[in-house]
């Protein structure tokens, strides 16, 4: 299968596509709605699509609804460097300004629910709320995962892929491999038992593994967990916990599925040092890593619940 051009992920709907420059790069959002600005990210694997639920039903809510493919993925800007923690909550930030917002409620999904409590730690006067769907603080991931690590179980067992994606080349070549099968393979093992069953799941999939095959994504979405984990080793890592180690300012909502075999509830429920005033946490029974796309409907209402008051 020959690879798609980038702009191949701009699929229609009623919402417009632009480029939006910020933090020294262009990044490519998904826009919908009028009203105070939402902001969708996205977590591993994915693009702006994932949240295409979301960006209906909270614009008919009454928000501006934006949805960005982070740095590396879809048709943003695919640069070399600038997969740490630090340059990507800057070009959360620096697309809030770019987008002509004061502050905007945050909404992320595993990695991009990562970087939204990362951004509320690191420039918390742009954001309003942090919603995290199917994710947990860096710091909580973190210690979970070295608790568990010398016994490849618990949260570390459930994140071995973290330790698989630090050799070079060979994850990127297994990503793109029989047409980015891995990606469906990730979808089916990480959700519910469930979700896969249903006719959705199968467009889903379709449009991920699509996704995956735009030139340079694959490699920008490894540099993710590489610098995750190598910088555990080093100073920047260090810094960076010292840096998100306070509790956010502003409310959180943490909204997991109960079977989540990647972000372990346990670790999920880790998160309270770090969730600010007013903050809530749902529960989604019988839905594993992707709440956004397992149950849609459920996961916006509680997403507009929370935003309508925070």
């Amino acid at each position: 299968m020959s690879a798609p051009d980038p702009s191949t992920v701009r699929h229609a709907g009623p919402w417009t596509h632009r480029d939006v420059s910020a933090n020294g790069i262009r990044l490519h959002v998904a826009e919908l709605g009028a009203g105070p600005a939402v902001l969708l990210l996205h977590g591993f694997g994915e693009f702006w699509w994932a949240w295409h639920h979301q960006l209906r039903a909270l614009a008919d809510a009454g928000y501006r609804v934006v949805a960005v493919d982070l740095r590396g993925y879809g048709d943003s800007d695919k640069p070399p460097r600038g997969y740490d923690g630090w340059t990507l909550a800057g070009d959360v930030a620096g697309l809030v300004r770019a987008l002509g917002e004061r502050r905007a409620h945050l909404v992320g999904h595993a990695w991009g629910g990562l970087l939204a409590w990362s951004v509320a730690a690191l420039h918390p006067r742009v954001v309003a709320s942090v919603s995290v769907v199917g994710g947990a603080h860096p710091l909580a991931l973190r210690s979970a995962v070295r608790r568990t690590w010398w016994r490849r179980r618990g949260q570390a067992g459930a994140m071995n892929h973290l330790l698989r994606f630090q050799v070079p080349m060979v994850p990127e070549r297994r990503l793109v491999a029989d047409d980015s099968a891995e990606i469906e393979r990730l979808l089916r093992s990480w959700s519910g038992g469930a979700w896969p069953a249903q006719p959705e799941f199968a467009e889903v999939a379709r449009r991920f593994r699509h996704a995956m095959q735009v030139p340079g994504v694959a490699h920008s979405a490894l540099e993710y967990y590489r610098w995750a984990f190598r910088s555990q080793f080093r100073g920047d890592g260090r810094r960076f916990a010292e840096a998100v180690a306070d509790r956010v300012s502003m409310p959180v909502l943490q909204l997991h599925g109960d079977a989540d075999p990647c972000v372990l509830p346990e670790t999920a429920r880790d998160s309270a040092p770090w969730r600010g005033p007013g903050s809530r946490v749902e529960w989604l029974r019988g839905v594993g890593h992707f709440p956004h796309l397992e149950a849609p409907e459920q996961t916006t209402k509680l997403l507009t619940d929370f935003l309508q008051n925070a």
